[in-house]
């Protein structure tokens, strides 16, 4: 099957829904790895691997495929769900993430699992690769062939790399190029803005040369009009900044950062799971 689908919002909360009590699962099963983060770009996913990418999971190496980096590498659960659900490897896989030998690494690994464009974990080079990605579309002779996406957390937005890759963009005018910014206002040390505060992150993208939309990364119409937006701008790259919900989904991982980077017990999974119905 060729996505994107017709992106009805129903639909896309039905399989927000699946993936977060994946997400759930998985990372119970596995007793370790980081629920905040996979949780809160769910919906982000959902759109675009449902309604905006332009992908077929029966030809992985497809050449006019769009691509997406997810640059928040430990986030990898709520990637690795999407792609079981669209087709990419089997749905049974998924209880295998962080087992020996299993195609589910911790951080995403491009040799190993199927429809992982590039492995991530070190935060702050996505943005740079899906610059390169951006670029060699745009080599080749007419319109490019496909664009390039690239989601960061907030707390990435402390690399410096980031902004190298941001100002290098920009300055190629990578049009098919659009950047996700997880914006949850946690990272593992605490609130984002004590850590290291990047706001007001619109005006410094801005000032990067970069066409900025905001949005409530929770909201399908927002993020589809958003995508949309990003697909008419024909000069600048793009960058979707997300209002989210770190823990979005489960009461009692919501806003909280102790969830950064620990997996629920049985009984946690059993109150999630009941919550997730």
């Amino acid at each position: 099957m060729v996505f994107p689908k017709n992106p009805d919002p129903t639909l896309l909360a039905r399989e927000a829904l699946t993936i977060r009590r994946d997400i759930v699962e998985m990372l119970s099963r596995a007793g370790s790895g980081h629920t905040g983060g996979s949780l809160s770009i769910v919906d982000l996913l959902a759109v675009l691997y449902y309604a905006e990418l332009k992908h077929d999971p029966a030809r992985p190496d497809w050449p006019e495929r769009d691509r997406f980096v997810l640059s928040k590498g430990h986030a990898a659960p709520a990637l690795y769900s999407v792609l079981a659900r669209t087709g990419y490897f089997p749905v049974e896989k998924l209880v295998t993430l962080r087992k020996l030998n299993s195609i589910l690494q911790g951080h995403p690994d491009m040799n190993k699992t199927p429809g992982v464009e590039m492995s991530t974990g070190s935060l702050g080079q996505g943005l740079s690769v899906a610059c390169g990605m951006a670029a060699m579309a745009r080599l080749a002779p007419g319109p490019p062939a496909y664009r390039v996406y690239a989601l960061l957390g907030d707390g990435e937005l402390n690399e410096g790399q980031v902004w190298e890759g941001a100002m290098s963009a920009a300055h190629y005018g990578l049009n098919n190029l659009c950047a996700l910014v997880d914006k949850n206002g946690l990272q593992i040390d605490g609130e984002t803005c004590a850590i290291m505060n990047v706001d007001p992150v619109a005006d410094k993208w801005r000032a990067f040369g970069w066409n900025v939309v905001t949005l409530d990364g929770h909201d399908y119409g927002q993020i589809l009009s958003g995508f949309k937006a990003a697909r008419a701008e024909t000069e600048k790259p793009t960058v979707l900044i997300a209002k989210t919900v770190k823990g979005k989904g489960v009461s009692f991982t919501e806003n909280q950062v102790c969830w950064h980077g620990i997996a629920p017990d049985h009984e946690q999974v059993c109150l999630a799971l009941d919550e997730l119905k």
